[in-house]
């Protein structure tokens, strides 16, 4: 039996099928996360990990990404914190959390909580970039208790203080 020569594979002859492949699955999302997850969406608390040497991590992690510590402590940060870094985003595009077109524009920061030394990416709720900018003051805004699932979309997004 000899093999194919790929060079010889005529395009126009190959069959085309076009189909959306929608993909139920699930993981564990682990000791750390899970504890996260589960206090967003039963306490409306934001968790973090610290470490020995007080560097805390947000979200938390077993391991320390600055000292390489075990992070065997559990704090509460935020719900209020400063922007790191921000935009405001034009372009659409198919949200990955609810599987819709995100209506435009709509404001994204990376946001410090305090008490943390990470920082998030997340929803803003300005448009105007005038209005946004580092190092303005934001807090989390949450669902109301009964429509949260235990994810980070349980944090609807993140208002202006100032």
């Amino acid at each position: 039996m000899s093999t194919p020569d790929p060079r010889q594979f005529d395009r126009e002859q190959a069959r085309r099928i076009e189909q959306q492949v929608t993909l139920q699955y699930r993981f564990a999302a682990g000791t750390y996360a899970s504890r996260f997850f589960a206090a967003l969406r039963d306490e409306g608390k934001i968790l973090a990990s610290r470490d020995r040497e007080g560097n805390v991590m947000m979200p938390p992690r077993p391991v320390c990404g600055l000292s390489g510590l075990p992070m065997d402590e559990w704090v509460e940060v935020g719900p209020d914190g400063v922007l790191a870094g921000c935009t405001v985003v034009y372009v659409p595009f198919i949200d990955p959390m609810t599987g819709s077109q995100r209506p435009v524009p709509y404001g994204f920061g990376l946001v410090r909580l305090t008490g943390a030394d990470t920082s998030i990416y997340h929803l803003l709720d300005e448009t105007d970039p005038a209005k946004i900018g580092v190092g303005k003051r934001v807090e989390a805004v949450f669902k109301p208790a009964a429509e949260r699932t235990g994810s980070l979309a349980d944090i609807r997004h993140f208002r202006l203080l100032d």
